[in-house]
């Protein structure tokens, strides 16, 4: 053992073994160098910037109480649409991530196609589809709704796609044994194992939203980021940092309620 032992040292000691551990560590070198420059990564700008930021931050206070009630309105329009674009966008992805999943898909030449759907709905990302939909269905939170549904349903269809693949067969084919049919083997006995993991994945795909919907006001998409960025445009940072800390105490609550439903699901 002793002698195996050696020869494993041995050959980590290597000339070989470490010429490619110098050649990755240039490489990575490399790589981080050029997404330094790429980033336009200035530390002496941050230095300069920091105290501009102290000097807003003392702008802040006190935070602005007079449209609280104002803002607690948008806040619910943020929520509302995280919640109905998280739901849309989960009842959409449990059918497709049943296409999207090798071992169970019905249809197995649409797998592919399935997948390259998601890929694309993933790689767009809600506040661009929020943006498009501002165009199509004019200002206002229903274009916030769309675009969250469209990028989640991509997410969520993957990532449900993903526990349907690795979940075991075992009962789906017991079921199927008995001549069931395929879909009916799915709904039965199938998603009510793989429920409790769904629906966490939703849960946290709604916390994820809220917090993402907080900046679709920005393109006119309605909710809390329309006020946020009013207040930016007016530099008027007691009205700003109010709502900022409106945004971090609602989404502290949604985040432990989310993390105590979770528990409770799993």
């Amino acid at each position: 053992m002793q002698a195996a032992l050696q020869r494993q040292l041995a050959a980590r000691a290597s000339p070989a073994r470490r010429l490619r551990l110098a050649a990755i560590l240039i490489v990575l070198a490399a790589v981080y160098g050029l997404c330094w420059r790429y980033a336009q990564v200035d530390l002496f700008k941050l230095a300069q910037g920091l105290p501009k930021l102290g000097h807003w931050l003392a702008q802040a206070w006190p935070l602005t109480l007079a449209e609280l009630p104002l803002f607690a309105e948008r806040m619910g329009e943020t929520m509302a649409m995280a919640l109905l674009g998280t739901t849309v966008a989960a009842l959409l992805a449990l059918p497709m991530a049943v296409l999207a999943s090798r071992n169970i898909t019905p249809f197995p030449q649409l797998y592919y196609p399935a997948r390259w759907l998601l890929n694309g709905l993933r790689g767009i990302d809600s506040f661009v589809f929020a943006l498009l939909f501002v165009a199509a269905v004019g200002l206002g939170p229903f274009a916030g709704v769309l675009g969250i549904a469209l990028h989640t349903w991509g997410s969520a269809a993957k990532l449900f796609a993903d526990h349907i693949e690795n979940a075991g067969t075992g009962p789906l084919e017991a079921v199927r044994s008995t001549g069931a049919a395929r879909m009916t083997a799915i709904v039965y006995a199938l998603l009510p194992d793989l429920l409790p993991v769904l629906l966490s994945t939703t849960l946290f795909w709604w916390e994820f939203n809220v917090r993402a919907s907080t900046v679709l006001g920005v393109v006119g998409a309605g909710g809390i980021g329309l006020e946020l960025k009013n207040s930016m445009d007016l530099l008027d940072f007691s009205r700003l940092f109010t709502i900022i800390a409106l945004i971090l105490i609602v989404v502290t609550l949604l985040d432990q309620i989310s993390g105590w439903l979770r528990k409770k699901l799993v």
